[in-house]
């Protein structure tokens, strides 16, 4: 599926589970590099100590062949040098045109939730690419049987449709689409209540997209909060697809509220979609209707 991957390692378990969900998502013929951050001479007690420089890097080097080695993978490997590593992780796609960044769970979350470190998710913000984040604990069963998708009908969310069934098909598995929307009310605050006439047409409404897809099951739901529903949804999921509505450049991802929430309470792994060009959508929009068509 996507044919030039970046995956940050460090040798902790959270880079080992990236590895193999990079592997799950990497194109047959696909590239794969595997990178990880030292602060080199950027630190100043290395700099004044010409020894622990070489340590440093050779300790990097032989870190990252170990990791190719126990994920079984064919891969690049690059020691690179930076404060920030998740600074240097967005620099380096750019530089190498990558198309996905893989990074694993901070060990700091919850067990079996992902979760990024500050630092990482922070510098992840205006990716030039999609990123996906590995659940705690991937590793030790590498495998992608059930993909999510975050569905609300935007462009955005299409992609996301449309990428989940590529991967799906890829895999012979299935494709789960969940869209939550938001309970009609009569009056504000306090004295709001549900326009139950309105709530099972709708569901309904909300459904019809998907009668015709023989390959996604897909469910429409209320909920208040977007993200809490989603994340329960996620229990069930090994992949869960979004895309980013942000208002970030094009083509640059940005985590929104719903990714921010996922990021933190989600039990799968995450792949989140960078916004496309208008041209882009109108070509995903255009594919879909013929998809439709055929089925």
């Amino acid at each position: 599926m996507f044919n030039n991957v970046l995956v940050g390692v460090d040798g902790r378990s959270g880079g080992r589970d990236a590895i193999a969900l990079a592997a799950q998502l990497l194109a047959h013929d696909g590239k794969l590099t595997l990178a990880h951050v030292r602060q080199g001479e950027l630190n100043p007690i290395h700099a004044l100590t010409p020894k622990l420089l070489s340590e440093e890097r050779t300790s990097s080097d032989e870190m990252l062949e170990r990791e190719r080695s126990h994920g079984g993978v064919e891969a690049e490997l690059l020691s690179l040098t930076a404060l920030s590593a998740g600074r240097a992780l967005h620099e380096q796609a750019e530089s190498q045109h990558a198309d996905l960044i893989v990074v694993g769970s901070c060990s700091r979350g919850t067990i079996g939730r992902v979760m990024l470190g500050d630092d990482t998710r922070a510098a992840l913000n205006g990716a030039p690419c999609a990123v996906a984040i590995a659940a705690h604990g991937l590793a030790e069963n590498p495998t992608i049987a059930r993909i999510g998708v975050a569905y609300n009908r935007s462009p955005e969310s299409q992609t996301a449709l449309t990428t989940a069934r590529t991967l799906a098909n890829e895999r012979d598995t299935s494709v789960h689409a969940l869209q939550v929307l938001g309970i009609p009310l009569y009056g504000v605050g306090l004295f709001a209540i549900p326009i139950a006439d309105t709530t099972d047409e709708r569901l309904k409404e909300a459904n019809q997209p998907f009668e015709e897809l023989a390959d996604v099951q897909a469910q429409a739901i209320y909920g208040v909060l977007p993200g809490e529903e989603l994340a329960a949804f996620g229990d069930d999921l090994d992949l869960l697809v979004v895309g980013s509505r942000s208002y970030g450049p094009l083509k640059r991802l940005v985590l929104g509220s719903t990714s921010d929430y996922l990021e933190r309470h989600a039990h799968c792994s995450l792949l989140i979609l960078p916004r496309a060009p208008v041209r882009d959508i109108d070509e995903q929009d255009a594919s879909s209707t013929e998809q439709l068509a055929a089925t």
